[in-house]
């Protein structure tokens, strides 16, 4: 995580934003008022991805318990029927 204040985010978006996209640092700017955060869409997608799954309760645990198959017993991608 990289932290700067609102002036040299300011002065350097560009570069900031390209730093969030390009290596998925999530950039925290700091103002008088509060703190922001900036960060890919690729990770917000995922972090919103994630809060969903965790909010249903039986697709969490269905996830958990797969986890746990042994790789020899798995499907191969190929083989999955959508």
């Amino acid at each position: 995580m990289t932290n700067t204040n609102i002036t040299n985010f300011r002065k350097n978006i560009f570069e900031y934003v390209n730093q969030a996209i390009e290596y998925n640092d999530v950039i925290n700017i700091n103002t008088k008022s509060g703190n922001a955060v900036i960060m890919s869409e690729e990770d917000y997608n995922g972090l919103i991805e994630t809060l969903y799954i965790y909010s249903h309760k039986k697709t969490y645990e269905e996830i958990k318990e797969g986890a746990k198959t042994p790789i020899e017993e798995c499907i191969k991608a190929e083989d999955v029927i959508w």
